[in-house]
């Protein structure tokens, strides 16, 4: 079997460990990830209200507000945004400078060591100790976690299996790739079952069929064992593709906190696909305070203050403009945004909100925040 194949063999053909009778699947609990459709408000795993983190002279967070509902959430920023500073945070490792944070229920300032029992934890950085097997590392972390050592041992096998490295299991990790190093750092932190996983940047390094793999991974993991799931990330194509839903992070603030399809909705543009006379159509409905990008028979409607102020519906003013031209329409719909559009939408907002701020008042790069 390949070390990047995601299907573990029967129990039957697995190789037992040196130190511990032939693992089996450990049954799991019947906790699942709720669906962010399913009726009915859903609990927030995380509640931030007004957080702020400062670090002597710099702020790293600033009044971020935010909700993380069940499933898989994408916390999304550029380096030094403050998304590894909020993973502390919500670890109990940091204790907010202001504001309120909640973590399944509870305070992490009071409460750190109960949530780390319940939070499973995957660094950027390649941290693990190279001259240990990847089998070892894991039921040790499964053993920190409280599960006695026949059971840990049954879970390290199986978890590794579960991310695809069940034949490179007993091989030292710094004799490992960078992808198969990866897929250690999620086993250890799932084996445990935890009710969360926090994932920071676990693509980085990755190839695309590499990455592509992981990401299939991740949502496997949330998907078939009820493991709700944070994910930092600077790649917004990578989260789009597998996230629920996202929070956005600018400069440490907090500047969206939504669904994926909510955000990548938010637009009032209409995307035209024309048989002929887009020229004709275009001119029309830039005549009536419309903006309009033409390419060849394709438009891109957007209103505009004036067509806002005159009280118009853009659907009225392409299907006036059409009939008045004669042209064909082979399609209309409202056009759907890329998550992208989206962050540098919001940034350019943000950024034009606080140009006045005083240098070095909103910083994210505070000592100990490295993306």
């Amino acid at each position: 079997m390949s070390s990047d194949g995601l299907t573990p063999p029967s129990p039957s053909t697995e190789p037992a460990p040196t130190d511990s009778s032939p693992p089996s699947r450990p049954s799991r609990t019947t906790r699942r990830a709720v669906p962010l459709d399913t009726p009915g408000p859903a609990e927030p795993i995380v509640r931030g209200r007004n957080v702020m983190k400062q670090w002597g002279p710099k702020v790293a967070l600033i009044d971020a507000t935010f909700d993380v509902q069940p499933g898989i959430t994408g916390l999304l920023g550029a380096n030094g945004a403050g998304k590894t500073t909020l993973f502390g945070m919500i670890l109990g490792l940091h204790k907010p400078t202001g504001g309120t944070l909640e973590v399944l229920g509870l305070d992490p300032r009071h409460a750190g060591p109960e949530i780390r029992g319940a939070v499973g934890y995957s660094p950027e950085y390649h941290v693990l100790p190279d001259d240990m097997r990847a089998h070892d590392l894991v039921r040790h972390i499964c053993e920190v976690h409280g599960i006695p050592r026949r059971q840990a041992t049954a879970r390290a096998s199986d978890v590794l299996w579960q991310v695809g490295l069940g034949e490179e299991r007993f091989r030292p990790v710094g004799t490992m790739s960078t992808g198969q190093r990866q897929r250690v750092k999620l086993a250890q932190a799932i084996v445990h079952d935890p009710a969360l996983v926090l994932l920071d940047e676990p693509t980085d390094g990755l190839d695309p069929v590499q990455r592509d793999d992981m990401l299939a991974l991740i949502r496997r993991v949330s998907v078939e064992f009820g493991i709700n799931v944070i994910l930092s990330s600077h790649l917004l194509e990578e989260v789009e593709r597998i996230c629920d839903a996202a929070v956005m992070l600018f400069d440490g603030r907090v500047v969206a906190s939504d669904r994926i399809d909510h955000l990548t909705r938010r637009t009032e543009s209409l995307l035209v696909d024309l048989t002929d006379h887009a020229a004709e159509v275009a001119d029309r409905l830039r005549s009536h305070h419309a903006e309009v990008e033409v390419d060849g028979l394709h438009l891109v409607v957007r209103p505009t203050e004036a067509s806002h102020a005159a009280g118009a519906d853009l659907h009225d003013l392409v299907r006036d403009a059409v009939v008045h031209t004669g042209a064909g329409l082979r399609r209309l719909g409202a056009r759907r945004v890329s998550l992208e559009e989206v962050f540098l939408d919001f940034g350019d907002g943000h950024r034009h909100a606080h140009a006045g701020a005083v240098p070095g008042t909103a910083t994210a790069s505070a000592a100990g925040e490295s993306t």
